[in-house]
């Protein structure tokens, strides 16, 4: 009965994770394209809000820890030995390093391409996630994943060597190829910063609480948000802040409300990434990732007036084909997992002469 109901539990866990995540990072995309489209040109700022919204994240995690849970999901085992204090901050500052240079390619990438060609190279998040994942936490390689990793590559290709088709805006040919390079840049880090969650989780952490969820939000955003605040100053882009402000088509009051929103977005979405790599895996985690993005190149039609041709169209169907072949790999795994655990608990209460006979 007890299993019944952490499993129930876990379920609810997952699916609002897949919720939060979803949701947020759809808006907080379309937020950083809006900042850009009404007059915003700091890559840095771009770069920044991506990360800065970690102090909301002090709240829960200051309530966490006045008011201590001991439920099925907050599992701590005191006979595992805690890392030095030293291992997890050296752990925070590489990924925070990485988040910081994953952030700013992303940005770029936003800025050069237009929202649907950005959102379409996101999809190899999924291609570079099992190679890390098959790397990094040993995840096994299987004909659906392979399947899914040819499809991602080739709709990358597609929108490779069309750039003139798939670029509707003024960006000429080498800040195309620059935006481009860059979000696949971003794509392969962000798939190896999920790995290395993962790994981290079970192999240094190694502690079930939703405390460590935050943690590892937490304190790498604030090491990525000091190299942004810093990258900020050292290129100069700082000076040119106040009357960026006041050349926003939309005005000062939404200018603040832009960055303040994508920073709150792009939180929400993080936690729903980490919580995702904390309950089931980094591969899953991935896999949610992509599923908000054939959404974004349609309100990128909608609000930003991007062009759906013919190559983005098929880019389109084999993303989502591709995506399509790593759920079903999920669903087998799943499934098989499922049936393991319950022919486990069959002969765990079992009698002992069945056993016997058995």
């Amino acid at each position: 009965m007890r299993e019944a109901q952490e499993l129930q539990q876990l379920h609810i866990r997952v699916h609002e994770a897949q919720e939060s995540k979803q949701r947020s990072q759809t808006t907080a995309t379309l937020l950083g394209r809006l900042y850009y489209d009404k007059g915003g040109n700091s890559k840095w700022m771009a770069t920044l809000v991506q990360s800065a919204g970690f102090p909301l994240l002090l709240i829960p995690l200051l309530l966490l820890r006045l008011y201590p849970s001991h439920s099925a999901s907050e599992n701590i085992n005191n006979n595992v030995r805690k890392p030095s204090i030293f291992k997890i901050a050296l752990l925070y500052i590489v990924i925070g390093v990485l988040m910081a240079g994953d952030n700013l390619m992303y940005s770029y990438g936003l800025l050069y391409l237009p929202v649907t060609t950005y959102s379409l190279l996101c999809a190899t998040q999924l291609a570079f996630n099992a190679v890390f994942s098959y790397l990094i936490n040993s995840q096994k390689f299987t004909a659906l994943i392979l399947n899914s990793i040819v499809l991602l590559t080739t709709s990358a290709s597609l929108l490779a060597v069309t750039p003139d088709s798939a670029n509707p805006t003024d960006v000429s040919k080498g800040k195309y190829a620059i935006g481009f390079i860059c979000t696949l840049g971003a794509s392969a880090v962000y798939a190896l910063l999920l790995s290395l969650m993962q790994y981290a989780f079970q192999k240094i952490i190694r502690k079930e609480t939703f405390s460590a969820v935050l943690e590892m939000q937490i304190y790498p955003s604030l090491v990525a948000s000091s190299i942004c605040v810093v990258g900020l100053f050292v290129s100069g882009e700082s000076k040119s802040l106040t009357t960026e402000m006041k050349q926003y088509e939309e005005g000062r009051v939404s200018y603040s409300m832009t960055l303040a929103w994508t920073a709150v977005t792009w939180q929400i979405s993080f936690i729903g990434t980490v919580g995702l790599i904390f309950t089931v895996s980094a591969l899953f985690s991935n896999v949610i990732s992509t599923l908000a993005l054939p959404v974004v190149p349609i309100f990128a039609v909608i609000f930003f007036n991007d062009k759906m041709n013919g190559v983005k169209a098929v880019a389109l169907v084999l993303s989502v084909w591709g995506f399509a072949s790593y759920m079903y790999q999920h669903y087998l795994d799943d499934s098989k997992s499922k049936a393991t655990k319950r022919d486990a608990n069959v002969v765990s209460n079992a009698p002992p002469s069945v056993i016997g006979q058995a």
